[in-house]
């Protein structure tokens, strides 16, 4: 089971997760310091390693709107955080794919900070409140990379297999 640690409505926009005033800070183990940086006792929790790997921010419709930049996706997945949304911005879902962080397309999700949640194939699973949310599925290309832990990884393990056959 995993924890929502975090809960955002709407159009939560990539400044938000990760402010355009750190855009100098571009590699992936310095990146997550600066996640959600301007709610500081959210960030100061992240930063403390208050919340185990696997830990749920949920969202509303539209998370991760806003300019293209990769680093609010690597700035969530260096915390090891999932995140359940009522829908991504196209741009976000891609570069949470490519950098294998775990999203969940979950349209009709009701969760509050401290609920425990389940997931499986089908559905998120609200154990606290005992209810249960359909998913929409990622296509499968894009959910082997996430499973993969993102593109380069991805692209290695075929690489490998390719050579071996």
């Amino acid at each position: 089971m995993a924890s929502v640690v975090y809960k955002v409505g709407d159009d939560v926009s990539t400044d938000a997760i990760y402010p355009g005033r750190f855009m100098a800070t571009v590699l992936p183990s310095e990146t997550p310091q600066f996640c959600f940086a301007d709610d500081k006792a959210f960030n100061a929790a992240l930063q403390q390693k208050t919340f185990a790997p696997g830990s749920v921010v949920v969202g509303g419709q539209n998370f991760g709107c806003g300019s293209s930049r990769e680093q609010a996706a690597s700035t969530l997945k260096g915390y090891g955080l999932v995140i359940v949304a009522r829908g991504f911005a196209r741009i976000f879902l891609q570069n949470s794919c490519n950098l294998g962080l775990r999203t969940v397309i979950c349209p009709t999700v009701e969760a509050e900070v401290g609920d425990q949640l389940e997931f499986t194939p089908a559905a998120v699973r609200n154990v606290t409140k005992g209810r249960e949310f359909p998913i929409v599925p990622l296509p499968p290309a894009r959910q082997a990379i996430i499973d993969a832990g993102g593109l380069i990884a991805y692209t290695r393990t075929r690489l490998v297999a390719e050579r071996r056959a």
